[in-house]
């Protein structure tokens, strides 16, 4: 019997620290309140897979090199309450690219016999827990060209929740 801690994963794509800074300097001119989320921290997830055994990263990275979709840009220009009291940008449009990446990924993690969110994908990003005020109108339109993609570990440390990038994955056309 294993005594290793599960792992709670995640697919994600990753903000790019010059956008994550932007839209997290926006974020705090909004006087929110509540719990920002870290700006290391910014993300998009993909699929939450939870607390996972250490002998299921292995296949999940592989799963990971076989998904191909082409680079695309996001244009996160829209603020949506989610879940719980998440503040959170979305895209007004979904590009056809992060689609194909999510149904691929999806497929390949049910084959494996992960159990997935029944709910449909909203693509967002969360700037805020519990806030105590909303934002004063639309957000600016954040654009943000996705290359890559990548498998996140999450950490509590003392300094609160960390996510960490265990791999990664460029962006490829199918084929390619």
């Amino acid at each position: 019997m294993s005594t290793e801690k599960p792992l709670r994963l995640f697919f994600a794509l990753s903000c790019p620290s010059p956008l994550a800074e932007t839209i997290c300097s926006w974020r705090d001119s909004q006087n929110l309140g509540g719990r920002p989320v870290a700006q290391a921290n910014l993300h998009l997830t993909l699929a939450f897979l939870g607390s996972q055994p250490t002998a299921k990263l292995e296949g999940l990275k592989q799963l990971g090199d076989h998904l191909r979709a082409d680079p695309f840009t996001l244009r996160l220009d829209r603020l949506q309450t989610i879940g719980h009291g998440f503040v959170s940008l979305i895209p007004s449009q979904v590009p056809p690219p992060l689609s194909q990446l999510v149904e691929q990924l999806h497929a390949g993690l049910s084959a494996h016999g992960f159990a997935l969110d029944s709910r449909p994908f909203l693509p967002h990003m969360t700037l805020s827990r519990e806030p105590q005020a909303q934002p004063d109108g639309a957000p600016p339109s954040f654009k943000w060209q996705v290359e890559h993609f990548g498998l996140f570990l999450s950490e509590n440390t003392e300094h609160g929740v960390r996510y960490r990038e265990l791999e990664n994955w460029p962006l490829t056309a199918p084929g390619g």
